[in-house]
């Protein structure tokens, strides 16, 4: 696996026993995404990538809320892929795909996006909090995937911590991970 890869399930927090990964961050942030897809996405149908989908968590809520749309997760990480499939079976959703097992860092990105069996066509590409933890070479070629795959009138959607005015504009991940051991630490103390 590359070594940029995050691993879920190594923070502490519980796998379920078919392989469901749960992610802190998609309960902070999964309607408000959402709300933004929505608004691109209204009206539409057709064949959307999350790049990069992690738990999955993601892509079964996207499927729930916006069904017009045909939804093929993706990721490099084999517990990933598989969180992503217990998250579609668990789900039972018609609109998502079989993850697609996608190296974002090539610019062809897999097998599936040439031989037929997979989407070529896109209505848009989902990539969230990947291109700033990954080397240059995957943002290149994400880049250069949604370049070959989208189709004229889409887009490419991407959340992240990113920089506004050189501020950032989300609390950076050594800020939640200090006050949750704050708040767990004054939780356990002996008093």
């Amino acid at each position: 696996m590359a070594e940029y890869v995050v691993e879920f399930g190594r923070d502490g927090r519980p796998i379920e026993a078919d392989g469901r990964l749960d992610a802190a961050a998609f309960h902070r942030n999964h309607q408000a995404i959402r709300a933004v897809l929505q608004q691109f996405l209204a009206g539409k149908s057709g064949d959307v990538v999350e790049a990069g989908s992690g738990t999955g968590q993601h892509v079964v809520d996207f499927a729930r809320h916006i069904p017009e749309v045909t939804w093929w997760p993706s990721d490099l990480s084999e517990q990933h892929l598989k969180s992503i499939s217990a998250w579609r079976a668990h789900a039972g959703l018609a609109n998502i795909r079989s993850p697609l097992r996608i190296d974002l860092s090539n610019p062809e990105w897999c097998a599936e996006m040439h031989n037929g069996s997979g989407p070529t066509n896109l209505l848009a590409v989902f990539c969230a909090n990947v291109i700033h933890i990954a080397p240059w070479r995957v943002a290149e070629g994400l880049f250069a995937g949604a370049g070959r795959y989208l189709r004229t009138e889409a887009r490419l959607f991407l959340y992240g911590p990113f920089k506004r005015g050189g501020k950032h504009t989300a609390v950076p991940l050594w800020a939640v991970q200090a006050r949750r051991q704050a708040y767990r630490a004054q939780q356990c103390s002996v008093r």
